[in-house]
């Protein structure tokens, strides 16, 4: 850091324009657990809002500004430091937001996905801030599509929605001629980061510490992952299959009838999949946990998601019911047990290395945060989350509701995986879905023929 640097940062420290916070526990995996540095672009989130109807430049602007009162993390940056970085966390700031008017030539859905790719993966300055931007595009007088590029550090899916509700409310708030902020988050991020650190204790750290050495006890990888290309880490591709709703109903009432989740139930179908396509019989995966137990933080944007990992052994004699109430067990556990991520992985010695997820590659999740909702007069809105930081897994695959149905997403590492071999996964899948909601007393040897073939 410069001299002059030092100065300001000084200035801004005795003036309180400014204060010093420790990285949250979800904050410091990305420092010290993740395969990729915390500066890659991979560690983006997005979003989009399609907005058509009379929506200003000048109003969203100063509904943003509101939304940045509001939230701190809007305010925060990280200072480098010699042992862990810091937040530093602005009293004040302005709205990152720029307007960009569209010649008719990029105007069309394939030339804006462009121009939303450039807003995504522009680096963050980590130090000087703020770690996210909007860009407003306008295709038309009332035809907009606002653009979010928010670094991980700050932001889950849950924050996402929450940010979108913000800005709706403040947006109206503006409409209305109300001159007044928001009412301030019940509690802050960096509030909730000091009770986080006051809980997690050494004895309670090490009491579930040793749950963990005993349940991860003999893992082995599901396979070898190299590190990633020059130039292509943290790229993942995308492809997307569909649950039909006949099926989705008949999951949930296996789900009910077994007294089980419908997690449980996907997760258990899951593991049986990934079982046939890998060839190995215990299963770990790793699943993300929204880590918002209190109701104080449900308006508060920031990173609160945690990661629990979720072992099964597929028995090739057991009945499938056997296995879903098996499955839901271990999984209701497992989250009894959760702990910061950063510390499982210090508490296990597990290395850290480039191309390596710490205890698992394949993450699975059925994303069940609120879906946000908002509605300004004259105006129809359309929201949408592009990216959840999956980047950092070898394998995804993300269950969202839809209706009746599901969609399920994969992502996946486009060198170690051909998109032939993740249609194949998908495929067997949904057959397992099929095969245990018309028969759920079946044996799993007889849900699907074995091998398929090892990876």
């Amino acid at each position: 850091m410069s001299g002059d640097k030092r100065a300001r940062l000084k200035q801004w420290l005795e003036s309180g324009e400014a204060r010093l916070e420790p990285l949250t526990f979800p904050q410091r995996e990305l420092w010290e657990a993740a395969l990729l540095p915390v500066t890659d672009v991979s560690n983006h989130i997005c979003a989009t809002i399609r907005a058509r109807g009379a929506l200003t430049a000048e109003g969203a602007e100063a509904a943003l500004q509101k939304v940045v009162d509001r939230q701190e993390v809007f305010r925060l940056s990280f200072l480098p430091g010699k042992d862990r970085s810091m937040q530093m966390i602005r009293s004040t700031g302005k709205p990152m937001f720029t307007l960009r008017e569209l010649p008719a030539a990029q105007r069309e859905p394939e030339a804006i996905e462009e121009l939303a790719q450039e807003v995504f993966r522009k680096p963050f300055d980590l130090l000087r801030g703020p770690l996210y931007r909007v860009e407003m595009f306008r295709r038309g007088t009332d035809d907009h599509v606002l653009v979010l590029a928010i670094h991980h550090a700050i932001a889950d899916g849950w924050t996402l929605g929450v940010f979108f509700q913000d800005l709706v409310a403040a947006y109206i708030d503006g409409m209305r001629g109300a001159r007044n902020g928001h009412r301030p988050v019940p509690l802050s991020y960096s509030q909730w980061g000091a009770a986080e650190r006051a809980f997690w204790q050494p004895a309670e750290l090490e009491r579930r510490a040793s749950y963990w050495k005993s349940a991860l006890a003999g893992t082995r990888r599901l396979w070898n992952s190299p590190a990633e290309p020059e130039g292509a880490a943290g790229e993942r591709e995308r492809w997307v299959s569909l649950v039909a709703p006949d099926l989705g109903r008949a999951v949930r009432e296996l789900a009910r009838q077994n007294g089980a989740t419908l997690f449980s139930t996907l997760l258990a179908a899951f593991q049986i999949a990934l079982s046939q396509w890998t060839g190995a019989d215990d299963i770990l995966v790793g699943t993300p946990v929204a880590n918002r137990r209190k109701q104080a933080v449900r308006e508060t944007m920031g990173y609160f998601a945690g990661v629990v990992p979720l072992r099964g052994r597929v028995e090739q004699g057991r009945k499938f019911s056997e296995t879903l109430r098996a499955v839901h067990q271990a999984t209701v556990d497992s989250f009894a047990h959760a702990m910061p991520f950063a510390e499982l992985v210090r508490a296990l010695d597990e290395p850290v290395s480039p191309g390596r997820n710490p205890i698992f590659e394949v993450r699975f999740a059925l994303q069940n945060h609120p879906a946000p909702d908002g509605a300004v007069p004259g105006l129809s809105l359309q929201f949408r989350t592009r990216s959840t930081g999956t980047s950092r897994f070898d394998l995804g695959c993300e269950i969202n509701e839809d209706g009746d149905g599901l969609e399920v997403a994969w992502l996946f590492r486009r060198d170690l995986f051909r998109i032939a071999d993740i249609q194949k996964l998908g495929d067997l899948y949904q057959a397992v879905l099929s095969s245990v909601c018309r028969s759920p007393e079946s044996r799993t040897d007889a849900l699907l023929d074995r091998p398929v073939g090892k990876l």
